[in-house]
Formats: C-alpha cells, sequence, structure tokens
C-alpha cells in the first residue's frame, strides 16, 4: 500500500516533520484528504494482513509511533501492534517494536520465502525503496495507491525514472469524498506494447 501524489511522490505524507531528508520540505500533502471513506477502505486492507513488510526508515517511523498509540478506539493501533513486523535492512535495527524480525541478507530471496508460508497476506506499508526492489523482482501481487490530488513537486517518487517496468491490472477502485483516488492494481508481468491504429477503434 503506498500514498502518492499526482506526480508520484511518496515522501512524507503525513507531516512536514515526517521525513525531511534530502531536503524535502513539502511533507503533509495527504493530511487535508483524509475522510471516513478512506478510513474504512485502509482499515479493510489492513485486516487482511498476516504480517507487514517494511524498509529500515519507515519502520523506524512506525516504530516511534504505534506503540505509543494506547487508544482503545483506535482499530488500527492492534494490528499493527499485535502483527509480526520483517525489517528489510542492511544496519543495525532497533527490533524492539515486537514480534520483529530482521532481513538483512537477500532480501528479495527471504521474502520469496515468506510468501511461500501458508496464511493472509504479507503487507508493505510505505517503504517505496524496499517496494521499487520487490517489483523488480515480480514479487508484488497487488498494488493499493492512495492517489491524493495535489502535485507536490519534489521528493522521492515510487517508481522513478529507470526503474522496473510492469503490467498490472484494475482490479478496483474507490474516490472518497475527499477526492482521494484508491486503486487496487493486480500484477500482470511483462506490459504489452501495441501499435495505434484508427481503423482498429
Amino acid at each position: 500500500m503506498e500514498f502518492t501524489s499526482l506526480d508520484g511522490v511518496t515522501q512524507g505524507p503525513g507531516s512536514p516533520e515526517e521525513d525531511t531528508s534530502e531536503g524535502f520540505g513539502g511533507g503533509g500533502w495527504l493530511v487535508p484528504h483524509l475522510d471516513e471513506a478512506f478510513m474504512e477502505t485502509v482499515l479493510g486492507w489492513a485486516s487482511r494482513a498476516d504480517a507487514f513488510l517494511f524498509g529500515h526508515r519507515t519502520y523506524a517511523n512506525f516504530a516511534r509511533d504505534w506503540p505509543a498509540n494506547d487508544d482503545p478506539d483506535d482499530p488500527f493501533a492492534p494490528i499493527m501492534n499485535g502483527l509480526p513486523k520483517y525489517v528489510a535492512a542492511h544496519s543495525p535495527v532497533d527490533a524492539s517494536w515486537e514480534p520483529t524480525a530482521v532481513l538483512g541478507g537477500d532480501v528479495a530471496a527471504e521474502v520469496a520465502e515468506l510468501k511461500r508460508q501458508p496464511g493472509g497476506e504479507l503487507q508493505i506499508h510505505g517503504s517505496a525503496t524496499l517496494a521499487q526492489s520487490l517489483f523488480a523482482a515480480g514479487l508484488i501481487d497487488e498494488l493499493r495507491l492512495v492517489v491524493a490530488p495535489v502535485v507536490v513537486g519534489g521528493g522521492r517518487r515510487l517508481f522513478p525514472p529507470g526503474g522496473a517496468a510492469g503490467g498490472l491490472r484494475l482490479a478496483d477502485h474507490v474516490v472518497t469524498p475527499g477526492g482521494l483516488a484508491l486503486h487496487t492494481y493486480e500484477w500482470a508481468g511483462r506490459p504489452e506494447q501495441g501499435t495505434y491504429d484508427r481503423r482498429e477503434v
């Protein structure tokens, strides 16, 4: 699941202070568009998870914030805090947000092995760099995009220039009252190509 702007930025959706790396100052672009329909849909997605997979940076942010959430009315907290977490990292990780396991070797191979285990979904939330590498390895089965009606103009993007190509099939889409477009895509292998001929239209 990825939050993205219309120009493909995934960096810092939650606040201006969330991720200022590389001088980024445009964070918080998703928040003005949040609404109840968004929350219901994302809760439905999260409820399908058996475990979560994070990159190092996203894990650090989540591990800082979620354990401190003691709101008994927050339906996300038991899911985020209770389910197993896997973090892909090649540098030391504070894995005290239990239960957490660190993937530090061949991450693609380790994720492929996790996918072979029985159970529900292994979900990536954020962690765009990790998602890019797993997309290139053909390990993403479904892509859930939350597209905000904003052009951020700078920041890290989900699909940067020179990234891996891939075909997707639209499986579902919802537009919330706040203007968020929620798209679910299924992996469809290599992208198809064709030549336009108006006689065939």
